[in-house]
């Protein structure tokens, strides 16, 4: 199979593993704050939240739906892999992570649009969303903030992509350096074709 393959197998069963995107600050899934608030009022609400320890909790379940989600997503991640051609070969090979920066370019919203409903199920699973229901009826200023279900959703499944990739492009820098092969079999070895 294909370095890059190999490299999301490799990706998605670390980031699988119970706690691994709350356990790595780099990518731990934080909740949203919807337009931009970070540095508004609405922002320093949800700071406050957040260190008062209302929010602490939902935020952990936030990152096991990933994860969860994560574990789930090998057919998704390997059907874009399977799109990519030899004529994309020049853009993958030029960079250490380039198959990672290729797949991210040409599949990101297609990936996006396929793990939002595994990202669904998995926060719905987690009991994400009825903490989020009983939070937000006691504390004014979740709903103030603008999160809602769909929101967190679109949130959590984007900042799941970008740990994903994180780690796919560490995967395939880290294969790459595997000194097995030479320029020709690499090409070969990056698509998965003889």
């Amino acid at each position: 199979s294909s370095i890059l393959g190999r490299a999301t197998d490799s990706a998605l069963d670390k980031l699988a593993r119970p706690g691994a995107f709350y356990d790595d600050e780099n990518i731990r899934i934080a909740l949203p704050i919807v337009g931009g608030a970070s540095s508004g009022l609405l922002g320093r609400l949800m700071q406050a939240g957040d260190r008062l320890g209302v929010l602490g909790g939902i935020t952990r379940s936030i990152n096991d739906a990933a994860g969860t989600a994560a574990g789930e997503a090998k057919p998704i991640f390997r059907e874009a892999i399977d799109e990519l051609s030899w004529q994309d070969a020049p853009a993958i090979v030029s960079e250490s992570d380039g198959g990672t920066q290729y797949l991210r370019r040409s599949s990101n919203d297609a990936l996006s649009g396929k793990l939002e409903p595994l990202i669904d199920d998995a926060l719905g699973e987690a009991g994400v969303y009825n903490q989020f229901d009983g939070l937000a009826e006691k504390h004014g200023f979740i709903r103030d903030a603008g999160l809602s279900r769909e929101s967190i959703n679109r949130s959590v499944s984007e900042q799941a992509l970008d740990g994903i990739f994180a780690y796919i492009g560490r995967e395939e820098r880290a294969f790459r350096r595997d000194p097995i092969g030479n320029l020709g079999g690499a090409l070969g070895d990056l698509l998965g074709r003889e």
